[in-house]
């Protein structure tokens, strides 16, 4: 059944983590997946957007109120999801930890409105203590909320508490065990991250799906084949337009992950 058709459900696993396997299999691909990221605007340039992945071929994106509130966000979400009722899509509500995302999620769920995913530029995981204290009250309070879509957490992630790098496999093996995705970047929005820090998060976490969400472009895309998904906005597209999607750019980069994808 193609993805469009299909909805994460989280309590089918139980308390499980989702694994590697179950991810791509989820996405029905073994390269890395691509989520899009479209810094919304209105329902028009957002649709607009939406239209262009569909017609690639693309699987789901992302979300993002870059620019305004949650409060202001919230309408286009319901709007979009009424036109795309099948379509997967993920939110980032800017600077909002699960904390108080997740409840937002579930009101939406039980309004009609499905969100397939949520994604916290921090998940407040914190490498120098032994106890997690903040990312266990996301957790819990996630649990609480029975929202089931998949948690994709901020991890040594851009504009947030720098982390020294030589705890990026420690901060990466806590992260595994709080989040469905351990999600992370380079120093800025359309800066790649260092190949050195993503081979330390995958032999950290070797069967913990893996995002990245900076600097991925098609030219570099092969660069990153170990992580297991592209959250991508910056690299496909227009240039010097920081909110409509190129599809040729957008093109480019399907063909890339389809090489990675193809078995050897």
């Amino acid at each position: 059944m193609h993805l469009k058709c299909r909805h994460w459900v989280e309590s089918d696993k139980g308390d499980e983590q989702v694994n590697r396997s179950e991810f791509h299999d989820f996405f029905g691909d073994n390269a890395p997946i691509i989520l899009p990221v479209i810094h919304v605007i209105d329902h028009d340039q957002t649709a607009s957007n939406i239209d262009i992945l569909i017609d690639a071929g693309i699987s789901g994106c992302f979300l993002i109120n870059h620019d305004f509130d949650v409060d202001r966000f919230l309408p286009i979400i319901r709007s979009i999801r009424t036109r795309y009722p099948d379509f997967w899509i993920g939110l980032n509500f800017l600077a909002v930890t699960g904390r108080d995302a997740f409840p937002v999620l579930a009101t939406l769920a039980k309004q009609g409105c499905r969100i397939d995913a949520y994604w916290a530029d921090d998940a407040r995981i914190d490498e120098r203590e032994d106890q997690q204290i903040e990312a266990n009250e996301i957790q819990n309070i996630r649990q609480k909320t029975v929202w089931n879509g998949l948690y994709f957490g901020g991890t040594a992630f851009k504009k947030q508490r720098e982390v020294n790098p030589a705890d990026y496999a420690k901060s990466a093996q806590i992260a595994g065990g709080f989040m469905d995705v351990v999600t992370t970047s380079g120093i800025a929005t359309g800066n790649a991250a260092e190949i050195s820090k993503i081979t330390t998060f995958r032999s950290a976490l070797p069967d913990t799906p893996i995002a990245l969400a900076s600097g991925i472009t098609p030219d570099n895309a092969a660069d990153y084949a170990m992580v297991d998904c592209f959250m991508v906005a910056t690299g496909i597209n227009i240039t010097d337009d920081f909110y409509n999607i190129d599809p040729a750019k957008l093109g480019l980069l399907i063909s890339k992950c389809r090489k990675m994808g193809d078995p050897q």
